[in-house]
């Protein structure tokens, strides 16, 4: 589809707003991790809520959400097609510990406020003693009824194609032992591009998943949820 004029236009407001925005946001994120761990939650919330706004009033993309969002200690397992859903997270649901990879956390700053707010770092390559520090991790987020929110894909996915599961999310399902809510997110052709379209962006949440189930039910059941919207 050709770039429309209006769509640059929305595009180049947004990238003003949101990115000079941030950099107040990164100024009081920092003040407030040296009150503590609380008031630096509260303005990374309100970033991501900031987020909203600007998709919302700049680039002219509705949200939508099918079904009820996930609250408490649950493992959420979000489709991947663009930032947008990474971004938005904290926007629907209560303070959702994430799982980013190591190399994420690594990076300067970015690194040590996502610590900050709390994450369960992902390193694939460092074996059991790493998978055992994650359900740690995610054992501690999710005692404190926060939702434990993966990308089970392990990176983007362009809308309309379905990717694998990374081996690991098995594992930490059965490891975790908690209940899986699938989510299907259908971002990539509005926001996934430089030039960004408005129209709507539709969560849909799936049926809660038990925990126990064997590795081959698990996997085929999140794999279908999330990409429910990819038709």
């Amino acid at each position: 589809m050709p770039v429309r004029s209006g769509d640059i236009a929305r595009s180049l407001a947004f990238y003003l707003a949101f990115y000079g925005g941030t950099l107040g946001f990164v100024a009081a994120a920092f003040a407030a991790g040296v009150i503590g761990p609380e008031p630096f939650a509260r303005v990374v919330d309100s970033w991501a809520r900031y987020h909203r706004w600007c998709v919302e009033r700049l680039l002219g993309i509705r949200v939508a959400v099918e079904g009820t969002m996930p609250q408490g200690p649950v493992l959420v397992a979000v489709k991947h097609e663009s930032f947008f859903e990474a971004i938005d997270t904290p926007v629907l649901m209560h303070r959702p510990a994430a799982f980013p990879k190591v190399e994420l956390v690594r990076i300067p700053l970015w690194g040590r406020a996502a610590r900050t707010y709390g994450v369960v770092v992902v390193e694939r390559e460092e074996g059991a003693k790493a998978l055992r520090a994650m359900i740690a991790a995610a054992r501690v987020y999710s005692a404190q009824g926060r939702p434990l929110v993966i990308f089970p894909e392990g990176t983007r996915v362009p809308h309309g194609q379905r990717a694998p599961l990374q081996s690991g999310f098995a594992g930490l399902y059965k490891l975790i032992g908690l209940p899986v809510v699938p989510i299907a997110v259908d971002s990539g052709p509005l926001y996934h591009r430089r030039w960004k379209r408005p129209g709507t962006i539709t969560y849909r949440v799936g049926e809660t998943i038990a925990p126990g189930l064997p590795r081959e039910e698990i996997e085929a059941r999140v794999l279908d949820a999330i990409n429910a919207l990819n038709g």
